[in-house]
């Protein structure tokens, strides 16, 4: 008798087992990392109910591609890739609406200047201060080379420097 086997290698025959544990995996990742998503959402596009959509659809997106992911790792690492890759193509907040309104977060003099960057240098300051991923993480979750997120961590923090005013 032949197998055949689903995408994930796995016997169809065992799929109801399956689906529970995806079920009880995405309910812990949900609970654990909800929260953080959503603040690295904000971070990047500067509009809270925008922010929790994408997370929403994340979560769900995960879900669905739980049978092609290798565990809850590799879970935590394509939702944290599907945040970033969506608040890239979020709408901008409405002209009416200020960022500070929207989410008040601490930090506001930091929070507008990380605002006022460049998205792609945005992203890579928020994951590396916020999220704090190291340069690999970063690198995989942006989709550009280690190399390059230096290079815009680098010139992310001077022109952060240059907006900031200084202590005394």
């Amino acid at each position: 008798m032949r197998i055949r086997k689903t995408r994930a290698g796995r016997n169809p025959g065992c799929q109801a087992r399956t689906g529970q544990d995806a079920v009880q995996a995405m309910t812990a990742l949900y609970h654990a990392h909800y929260q953080s998503m959503v603040r690295l959402a904000v971070l990047l596009i500067s509009d809270q109910a925008a922010a929790e959509d994408i997370v929403q659809d994340c979560f769900a997106a995960t879900f669905r591609a739980w049978a092609t992911l290798s565990g809850a790792d590799a879970a935590l690492s394509y939702l944290r890739r599907s945040v970033v890759r969506r608040s890239r193509s979020a709408p901008p907040v409405p002209p009416g609406r200020s960022p500070q309104a929207v989410s008040p977060l601490p930090g506001t003099a930091v929070v507008s200047a990380l605002r006022a960057l460049p998205a792609r240098q945005r992203e890579i300051l928020v994951l590396r201060y916020f999220a704090d991923l190291p340069e690999a993480e970063i690198a995989s979750v942006t989709g550009i080379r280690t190399a390059a997120v230096r290079s815009y961590a680098a010139r992310a923090m001077s022109s952060l420097r240059a907006g900031l005013p200084q202590a005394e």
